[in-house]
């Protein structure tokens, strides 16, 4: 058994000298190296931004949602969307482990979920059992491989399998919340109403405190009368995070006239980078999680508009973001509720 290159790059086919996720195509021959993991895949979260450029080419046509994901999954060797360039994330279970690698804490028969990007791990589907296109989920008969620097999660046991998909597809997000987020700070979430954005709604909630202001912008009076009734966030706004005048003039107005600490970006659809930057005081922070978000528009828009602000890209990884994501839907009973309602 051979022994490949921990960050994978010896799955790479072309152009060659790249990594994985920056690859075009990659090999999704599934004999694993003796530092690779197998495993039999039960369901595909597709990043959201993704998901939704490909229900939009497809005119919502599940049989042409299909379709599309095999395209790509068969040209690729691996679920990157080629216009959005994001993945998703994986559930399934281990189906064998690399001699190299005995002594992590694994065993055949796990039940994990990546959390790495669909982006970089290679995948081959034999079949599209479903799609769920309300909470972009893709249910198949299909294998994946997780290299040696490959994170991942066992799946809990106090929660179903689907909850904890939901919740860790967008761990990064909360979590990147709990780090940004201090005491008496006031916040912007814009896409409130999802998974991440109610995510980071209820951790900017616990981190601001009392003398903090969480205010969530969503599209519709119908999400603002969800998340006030839910109690996530201070202050709801209803604007279009792809008018940045409209959603700074909202939030103004729900900060007592002042520019926020820092703004959070959850919009999966593009355009949408002035909105998350106008609103913010200089030296604040804007976090982009949205994979929508086009970073030389959001570079070159704070410097049009002579904004001196902290941009973070939209990591989705932070340490522990796996922990602090699942012990929210532990902590809160009614989040945990909303995501049971939404989700499963």
């Amino acid at each position: 058994m051979k022994k490949g290159c921990k960050y994978g790059t010896h799955r790479v086919l072309e152009p060659q000298g790249v990594l994985p996720q920056a690859a075009y195509k990659i090999d999704n021959d599934m004999n694993i190296y003796s530092n690779e993991i197998l495993i039999d895949v039960q369901s595909l979260n597709i990043d959201s931004a993704s998901f939704t450029q490909i229900e939009e080419e497809a005119h919502g046509n599940v049989e042409k949602i299909k379709e599309k994901i095999l395209e790509i999954v068969n040209e690729r060797g691996k679920m990157q969307n080629p216009v959005t360039g994001s993945g998703g994330m994986l559930i399934g279970t281990v189906a064998a482990i690399g001699e190299d690698l005995k002594d992590i804490d694994l065993k055949v028969g796990d039940k994990i979920a990546s959390l790495v990007s669909l982006s970089l791990t290679p995948l081959k589907i034999e079949e599209i059992l479903d799609i769920k296109v309300d909470i972009d989920r893709v249910d198949v008969k299909a294998k994946a491989i997780l290299f040696e620097s490959g994170l991942y999660g066992k799946l809990p046991s106090d929660m179903s399998e689907a909850l904890a998909l939901a919740a860790l597809d967008v761990a990064g997000a909360p979590a990147q919340t709990a780090k940004l987020v201090k005491p008496g700070d006031s916040v912007l979430i814009l896409g409130a109403a999802g998974k991440s954005g109610m995510l980071c709604l209820y951790e900017a909630m616990k981190r601001v405190g009392p003398t903090g202001n969480v205010i969530a912008m969503v599209i519709d009076e119908a999400q603002a009368e969800h998340l006030q009734k839910w109690g996530l966030g201070h202050k709801v706004i209803i604007s279009d995070a792809t008018k940045p005048i409209d959603v700074l003039n909202k939030t103004l107005e729900a900060n007592n006239g002042k520019e926020v600490d820092i703004s959070i970006n959850c919009v999966n659809v593009q355009n949408c980078e002035m909105s998350a930057i106008l609103p913010v005081k200089d030296r604040g922070t804007a976090y982009f999680f949205s994979m929508a978000t086009s970073f030389t528009k959001a570079a070159l828009g704070a410097e049009g508009v002579g904004k001196d602000i902290n941009m973070i890209i939209g990591n989705g990884y932070t340490k522990d973001h796996a922990e602090i994501t699942l012990w929210e839907l532990r902590e809160s009973e009614a989040l945990r509720q909303i995501f049971d309602q939404l989700y499963l």
